[in-house]
C-alpha cells in the first residue's frame, strides 16, 4: 500500500510547461530582489551560488529574519521550462515536511536525506516570467568531493547505501521514482556535514498514480534515458522507470565510489555498448562484480545488492530492509559519514594469484547462499504472471540467482 502522506496539488498550474523548445538558462534576477510565495511569504534573493543546465541557484533570507547566514536557498526557472516544475511538483505531493517528520517518527530515523521545502511562486523580471521554488540550503556535493579525494572508503559506500535506501524508500511509497541517482545530486548537510541529501527531484517520476503502476513498455525513441554512466537497462530500452530502476542505478554508484571506475566507462559515448556492457555484469553475477574489486578490496555486499535487485520483476516493491542488511551484515550502528583523502587507485580486474582466487571463491558462496535464499522466497511467493511483465525477464532472473558450483570453483578472468 502507498502511504497516506500524499499531499493534494496547490490550485496553481494543473498541466506541465510545454516542450515545445529547447529550455533556456534565465537571465539573472538581482540580488535583493523580494519575491512572494503563494502562501505570502516574503523571500529576499541573496548571491547567486550555482547554475544547471535550465536554472539558477541563490541564497535567500525570509524577509522577516534578516540573518545573514542564509539557511535557504531559490532555484530559479523561466516559467515556461519543465525541469523545476516537475520538481515542484514533487515536493508538493509528496514532500512536505510534516510529511517527512512524520515518516521519521514512524521509522524510528535520525534523519531522512531529502531537502525541506518552504514554499514556491512566480516573479517577473524584465518582462519574463520566473518559477521559483525555496528549500533549505546543502552543502558540498559529492562529486566534488570525489574529484578532490578520489574513492570512497569501503564504510562510506556502504552506509551511503543504506542512507539512499531510506530516501527512497519513501519517494517509493509516495509513488515516485527518483531516476537520477549520482554523487553530483547527494548533498552534505550545511548544518551537520555528516549527513548526506539526495536532491534534484527534476527528472522525479510519478510510476505509480493514485495507486496504480505503469505498463512495461519498451520505447526506443525515449531509450537511454538519464545519466548514461549509471542509469537501469529499462531506461536504456524506453521504459518508464519503477522502484527498480532506482535501486539498480544505486548500486552502480556504490560500485563507482569503491572502485573509482565502472566496467563502460570508456564508451559512454555509445549508448547501445554501455547498455550491452550493463547486461553482461549483471548475467555474469556475482563474479562480474568481485572481480572487478580493487585489489586488497572486496566488493561483496555490492555484489549481493545487485544480484537481489537483479532478480526485482518491474513492478515489484524491493525489500529495502533486506537490501540494507545486505550492506551491512553485521548490524552495525550507523555512525558519522567520514570522507578522508584517499589515493585515485582505479579499479582494474584483480591479478591471477592464489589468495586473490581464494578469496573470490568465499566471496562467490556466500553471495550464492543469498541469491538461493532469494530463489526459495520466490518459489514460494504468490505472483501473477502479469508481475512478470517480458518474456525473458524470468529467464533472466534464473540466470543471475543461480549461480553454479563450476563459477565458484572458477579462475578469475582478466
Amino acid at each position: 500500500m502507498f502511504s497516506h502522506f500524499i499531499s493534494p496539488l496547490l490550485p496553481t498550474e494543473v498541466m506541465p510547461p510545454r516542450r515545445n523548445e529547447k529550455y533556456k538558462l534565465p537571465v539573472p534576477l538581482p540580488e535583493g530582489k523580494v519575491l512572494d510565495d503563494t502562501e505570502g511569504k516574503q523571500w529576499v534573493l541573496g548571491k547567486k551560488i550555482g547554475s544547471g543546465g535550465f536554472g539558477l541557484v541563490y541564497l535567500a533570507f525570509p524577509a522577516n529574519q534578516p540573518d545573514r547566514d542564509a539557511r535557504h536557498v531559490i532555484k530559479v526557472e523561466y516559467q515556461e521550462n519543465g525541469p523545476l516544475f516537475s520538481e515542484l511538483k514533487f515536493y508538493q505531493r509528496a514532500a512536505k515536511k510534516d510529511c517527512i517528520k512524520k515518516w521519521i517518527e514512524r521509522k524510528h530515523l535520525d534523519y531522512l536525506g531529502i531537502p525541506l521545502f518552504y514554499g514556491s511562486g512566480l516573479t517577473e523580471f524584465n518582462g519574463r516570467s520566473y518559477r521559483f521554488m525555496v528549500i533549505e540550503r546543502l552543502g558540498m556535493d559529492l562529486q566534488k568531493f570525489s574529484d578532490q579525494n578520489g574513492t570512497f572508503k569501503k564504510s562510506t559506500v556502504l552506509q551511503l547505501g543504506i542512507r539512499m535506501l531510506d530516501v527512497l524508500e519513501y519517494i517509493h511509497e509516495n509513488e515516485y521514482v527518483h531516476g537520477d541517482i549520482k554523487a553530483a545530486n547527494l548533498l552534505m548537510g550545511y548544518k551537520n556535514p555528516h549527513w548526506v541529501y539526495l536532491a534534484d527531484y527534476g527528472l522525479s517520476y510519478r510510476y505509480c498514480p493514485n495507486g496504480n503502476h505503469k505498463q512495461y513498455q519498451e520505447n526506443p525513441r525515449k531509450g537511454h534515458n538519464g545519466t548514461i554512466e549509471f542509469t537501469s537497462l529499462d531506461a536504456h530500452k524506453g521504459v518508464a522507470l519503477s522502484r527498480r530502476s532506482d535501486v539498480e542505478i544505486l548500486g552502480y554508484c556504490m560500485l563507482r565510489w569503491l572502485c573509482g571506475k565502472l566496467p563502460w566507462e570508456q564508451n559512454l559515448k555509445d549508448p547501445v555498448a554501455v547498455q550491452t556492457a550493463k547486461t553482461n555484469l549483471l548475467d555474469e553475477l556475482p563474479d562480474s562484480v568481485l572481480r572487478w574489486a580493487p585489489s586488497g578490496s572486496s566488493c561483496r555486499e555490492i555484489a549481493q545488492f545487485l544480484v537481489c535487485v537483479h532478480s526485482l520483476a518491474y513492478n515489484e516493491k524491493p525489500d529495502y530492509q533486506m537490501l540494507k542488511k545486505t550492506l551491512n551484515p553485521g548490524g552495525i550502528p550507523l555512525g558519522l559519514l567520514e570522507f578522508p583523502s584517499v589515493d585515485r587507485s582505479v579499479c582494474a580486474p584483480a591479478p591471477k594469484e592464489q589468495k586473490q582466487v581464494s578469496s573470490q571463491r568465499t566471496a562467490t558462496k556466500q553471495v550464492n547462499q543469498v541469491a538461493a535464499r532469494l530463489v526459495e522466497k520466490k518459489v514460494h511467493s504468490e505472483r501473477s504472471v502479469e508481475s512478470r511483465t517480458t518474456s525473458g525477464q524470468v529467464q533472466r532472473e534464473k540466470a543471475v540467482v543461480s549461480v553454479d558450483n563450476e563459477t565458484a570453483q572458477a579462475p578469475v578472468r582478466r
